[in-house]
């Protein structure tokens, strides 16, 4: 299957616009849009001009609240009639997803503006707003193009894009540097091979605490992104590709597994099959670690950490036997609850965080790449934003939530369970991925 190569979508359309101010529709029911067209009128960009309170579920504490903070602050100068209350979100994201439907369920209008995962608009879809009733078409077009076919369901644009991400290897270069390596790893054998030899050195040295590798091995969405890189740089396939066959009982998908089992309690923490983002950031910002799997978030912290000293840089996610990595891809959006008492508002702060004036400050404050196509052209990002290269990006994996749609959550769910008992030695692979593969079908019905 042919990867989404995020570099080419940059070079295609790294010309399209770049700052658009958003501009909100005065309509504030999505069904009276249907009458007259959004631009039929003269809009204003902050909504309606009464002085409302919208509430934003925002970043958990720890990845990007100062981020968001300074947000908020520039879209108050531009509409101070509009107060946005910032709430932090669970840092899980299947707890996360629950509480949302579990509001939208009961139709709240508690949650005016959300952070929607790339994987969720299938599955939010009936409960948010078409965007397409409150941004200015030149806005939707300045993002990277794929990102809009992510967010389309029929025919309805339910959230905006706000930052792209994808897996990629943290690794010590002092660390390297001190123990004859002239290059990160290549393949996970490398990572295996150079992560004993580094532990061992530093825990001969003195540190009892220090590992070789960390990485996301609890039984949520992490441990299907970091899966799915295993399987896919192994040879074993999408999971569900993209025609609808799932792949999951082969050889080359349960010796990815089995290898990774294999660093639990070696060059992994034994509470690594525990470990979510947050946890594997913890280790690596105390100086605990020589290499790290995470996402793009925790580039800028890690310039931060006194432990490290900047001693540090980024690579691709190592390969397999199938001679190359995957990273997979990730990122979060904004979307807007179509039960909000005041869609307008929540509408002129959604489509202003996610504008290419705001993500060029979010994507520097947090070092997450941005999702508008032009911003790759900008000098300041790319100061900002170094790992944003081709042989990061050029891997970029995603994963099988639109060929699955409204079931991907449940797919998901039957993959982590299975890998995760993989890891913990509940059962061997082979049974576990014979099992996983059965339940895919009858979830599926194959």
């Amino acid at each position: 299957m042919r990867k989404l190569t995020l570099l080419t979508l940059v070079v295609v359309f790294g010309l399209l616009a770049g700052c658009v101010a958003p501009v909100a529709a005065p309509v504030a029911e999505e069904a009276a849009t249907e009458a007259a067209p959004a631009e039929a009128a003269a809009p204003s960009v902050c909504g309606a001009d009464e002085e409302v309170t919208i509430t934003y579920v925002g970043d958990p504490a720890g990845k990007h609240p100062v981020a968001e903070a300074a947000t908020i602050e520039r879209f108050k100068a531009l509409c101070p009639n509009i107060t946005v209350n910032r709430i932090e979100g669970d840092a899980n994201g299947q707890n996360l997803l629950a509480s949302y439907l579990t509001a939208f369920e009961a139709q709240s209008a508690d949650l005016d503006v959300i952070r929607v995962d790339v994987i969720w608009p299938g599955l939010l879809a009936d409960h948010l707003l078409d965007m397409k009733q409150f941004v200015s078409q030149e806005q939707i077009d300045s993002y990277l193009p794929a990102l809009i076919v992510n967010d389309t369901v029929d025919g309805r644009l339910v959230a905006l894009p706000l930052r792209i991400g994808f897996g990629m290897l943290y690794y010590r270069t002092d660390l390297l540097e001190k123990y004859g390596f002239d290059a990160p790893p290549a393949t996970w054998d490398e990572l295996a091979m150079m992560a004993q030899t580094i532990q061992d050195g530093e825990r001969a040295a003195g540190n009892s605490e220090f590992w070789g590798f960390v990485w996301q091995g609890n039984a949520y969405e992490g441990l299907t992104t970091n899966a799915l890189e295993w399987q896919v740089s192994n040879g074993g396939g999408m999971i569900v590709s993209p025609e609808g066959e799932i792949q999951v009982n082969n050889p080359e998908t349960a010796a990815a597994f089995e290898r990774a089992a294999g660093w639990v309690g070696t060059i992994s923490p034994p509470g690594v099959v525990s470990y979510q983002e947050e946890d594997a950031r913890a280790v690596w910002h105390a100086g605990n670690a020589a290499f790290m799997r995470n996402w793009p978030y925790a580039y800028s912290s890690s310039r931060d950490s006194e432990a490290i000293g900047g001693n540090f840089a980024v690579a691709p996610v190592p390969a397999g036997d199938a001679g190359v990595g995957a990273a997979a891809l990730g990122g979060w959006h904004i979307g807007v609850s179509r039960y909000s008492k005041h869609p307008e508002a929540a509408a002129a702060f959604a489509a202003y965080m996610t504008s290419a004036e705001n993500q060029k400050h979010y994507s520097i404050d947090t070092s997450s790449p941005p999702a508008v196509a032009a911003l790759y052209e900008d000098p300041d990002i790319k100061a900002a934003i170094p790992f944003a290269d081709p042989a990061i990006v050029a891997i970029t994996t995603p994963r099988p939530s639109t060929v699955t749609a409204g079931k991907y959550n449940e797919v998901s769910t039957l993959y982590f369970t299975a890998v995760h008992s993989i890891l913990t030695g509940e059962e061997d692979a082979a049974t576990a991925l014979e099992l996983l593969e059965l339940d895919l079908q009858k979830l599926l019905g194959q």
